[in-house]
């Protein structure tokens, strides 16, 4: 493996420690475990998207939070371009919060 090869294994484990760094303003819970990111695609280029959805389609930070995702990951040293993609299908239901998420909101 030459050092010109990024290890996309290695990134997409510093990109899930930014989004954890995320947190959903109305949810004391971090976007990750709140299970709002469907997908973390990430090329040998370091180019990264993001597919993530949104509690709502209403939600207030809809403007906002994807900007924040983006320019977060974008400030990992390697990654070289970041995209996020807003989807609705499937829609977010609880079920899709980790253990810890609903342990944090007493749901368990």
């Amino acid at each position: 493996m030459s050092t010109e090869n990024i290890d996309t294994v290695e990134l997409g484990e510093k990109i899930v420690k930014v989004l954890k760094s995320i947190f959903d303003p109305e949810i004391p819970v971090d976007i990750y475990e709140l299970g709002l990111i469907y997908d973390v695609m990430v090329n040998e280029d370091a180019e990264v998207k993001i597919l993530m959805t949104l509690t709502t389609p209403n939600c207030p930070v809809a403007e906002t939070l994807p900007l924040e995702v983006e320019e977060k990951v974008k400030s990992i040293q390697i990654v070289k371009d970041a995209e996020v993609e807003i989807t609705f299908d499937p829609p977010w239901t609880q079920d899709l919060m980790s253990e810890e998420a609903k342990l944090a909101l007493g749901m368990l």
